[in-house]
């Protein structure tokens, strides 16, 4: 059996350091800032709210030196090399935009966008600017992605013939949480699905054909979504849920062998190889768990500002309008539309 590869991830610690600025002082927000302080030379040395008092919270939580009271204040702060956008994803068109509008980097929390054509907008924005844009699908820059990446490069797989992914959570939430807002762009597929959908597109390019169902909450939005995304000959099948915990785990399954991913799949995980005799092999586990894992895609970013770059070669940003455009139809066959749109 053929030794599987060693990732060709390096190190966080081994990133030139950047000084980011966050917005939006959330769960997710702490968790990147903690993971970067801890993992990284980068800093973030901003935060901006839109209550001064949140960001001030957050700043003496998370030992950041300036608190703002508007976003405005936060992307007109010269000191920051990059803003990082952690808010709900009915805020991230509008806040990216201001932060690319003044001059900064950006790193936009995954779903990138609410729908297509924000995304397409911020791209063309992006690019014209010749500011680097990059989605925080952080799942993309773990170790264990890449040696996944590499398995298919290689053929070791054959021809890939089934894709099968999940992210399933049991919420117990209040009737206005965002994630039964509509108004929010709440459910699971774009908070959690996005993750199984991601994971296809990067195993398989972008769908040619969908067809979706799902089940909705009384408050508007989906509360499960199961889909098969076909692309040629392969199928990549995908549920997500905010009613249940689903084993959260992922597979690839081709001619020649099958790679699996213990769950949850999109944090920092071990791989194993299954070949057609049966025989197996695994990764070890790397020294980065649960989402300290968010470090990488930090890392990531930084090496790609200091070279100058525009956009990722792990997720450019053609993917990330192509995922948008899988969620968009799937929201449509499932009859899902938010306020705004």
């Amino acid at each position: 059996m053929t030794s599987l590869p060693a990732t060709r991830i390096a190190d966080p610690s081994d990133a030139p350091p950047i000084k980011w600025g966050i917005i939006a002082p959330g769960w997710i927000a702490g968790q990147f800032a903690g993971a970067l302080h801890r993992h990284s030379k980068s800093r973030v040395v901003a935060v901006g709210s839109s209550s001064a008092d949140r960001a001030k919270e957050f700043a003496a939580r998370h030992g950041v030196e300036r608190a703002y009271g508007s976003y405005e204040a936060l992307v007109a702060d010269h000191d920051i090399d990059a803003v990082y956008v952690a808010s709900p994803h009915s805020h991230h068109f509008e806040q990216t935009r201001l932060a690319l509008l003044a001059g900064k980097p950006v790193l936009v929390e995954k779903a990138f966008t609410q729908n297509a054509s924000q995304a397409s907008s911020l791209i063309d924005l992006a690019r014209g600017s010749g500011l680097l844009l990059m989605e925080a699908m952080w799942s993309r820059f773990l170790p264990h992605y890449d040696v996944v990446r590499q398995l298919i490069a290689d053929g070791v797989l054959g021809e890939v013939q089934t894709v099968i992914s999940d992210h399933g959570q049991h919420f117990e939430l209040e009737p206005a949480h965002r994630l039964l807002n509509p108004a929010l762009a709440g459910g699971a597929l774009l908070d959690l699905g996005i993750y199984p959908i991601s994971f296809t597109s990067f195993v398989l390019g972008a769908p040619e054909e969908i067809q979706a169902t799902g089940t909705m909450t009384n408050t508007g939005v989906d509360a499960q979504v199961s889909a098969v995304l076909r692309t040629g000959r392969a199928h990549g099948i995908i549920s997500t849920t905010q009613t249940a915990a689903s084993p959260t785990t992922a597979s690839i399954s081709g001619t020649a062998g099958r790679v699996e991913i213990a769950g949850p799949f999109y944090q920092p995980q071990s791989v194993r190889f299954t070949d057609l005799a049966g025989d197996t092999q695994a990764t070890a586990p790397g020294s980065v768990a649960g989402h300290e894992g968010l470090v990488y895609q930090a890392a990531h970013f930084a090496d790609l500002l200091t070279a100058g770059a525009t956009e990722s070669p792990l997720l450019p940003l053609g993917e990330t309008l192509s995922i948008m455009q899988t969620l968009d139809e799937i929201r449509r066959q499932i009859g899902l539309v938010y306020p705004n749109e």
